[in-house]
């Protein structure tokens, strides 16, 4: 009786593993489309057509475009206001007690915004050569706030004139003058306003013949 063979398993085995092998290959490449999707998933394109996102964007050149506005609309300031910006003149005013307060106006002739504060120089003036006549206004109460000044506006400062009249001549030395020398505040340049009258010589009188008040807003009661 003859024996058989065993059957010969190692061609299979080898056969066997093959195909094994290339089942778990694949089985490996399967989660490589997941790695696709999860770029697509986080791609930053589609956050640009967010109409969100582009609010910001939108609202910057309307703050930059009110910004200019604004800037724009501001008058052009030229400082503290000097002689060459302002035009004087003279209101009727009123009087009482021997004194006549009237407004000394300042007016800005120039293009632009300035500044105005404190007490004018005033002073009478007579000849050809403007010598000055008797002592300067005497500055009377406290120095107030500052008045702004656009093209065109007006400011005033309240001079009191004393009548010469009431003086005693032998004190006053009556003589004619041919208007005021003044100079505006926190100026060193004088102006010229042409206001023909007489004042008192005698700059020791017991009684001021001028007096000047602060700068104060508007045109003053005439």
């Amino acid at each position: 009786m003859r024996q058989r063979k065993p059957a010969d398993t190692g061609l299979f085995g080898v056969a066997g593993f093959a195909v094994m092998a290339v089942l778990i290959a694949g089985c490996g490449e399967d989660p490589a489309p997941a790695s696709t999707t999860a770029s697509e998933t986080t791609a930053p394109a589609s956050s640009l057509d967010d109409p969100k996102q582009a609010e910001p964007s939108t609202t910057t050149p309307e703050t930059t475009s009110e910004t200019t506005t604004d800037s724009e609309a501001a008058p052009k300031s030229n400082g503290l206001c000097t002689s060459k910006d302002l035009k004087l003149s003279l209101g009727e005013g009123s009087g009482a007690a021997g004194t006549v307060w009237r407004p000394l106006r300042f007016t800005n002739t120039s293009g632009a915004t300035c500044e105005i504060q404190g007490f004018p120089g005033v002073s009478y003036v007579a000849g050809d050569d403007g010598h000055q006549v008797g002592a300067a206004a005497y500055r009377d109460g406290s120095k107030g706030a500052g008045v702004t000044l656009r093209a065109g506006q007006t400011a005033h400062a309240p001079v009191g004139f004393a009548q010469v009249g009431n003086y005693d001549p032998a004190d006053c030395e009556p003589t004619e003058v041919r208007g005021l020398r003044v100079y505006p505040p926190q100026e060193t340049n004088s102006m010229y306003l042409p206001d023909p009258g007489t004042g008192c010589a005698n700059e020791d009188l017991e009684s001021n013949q001028l007096k000047v008040q602060t700068i104060q807003p508007g045109e003053g009661e005439s």
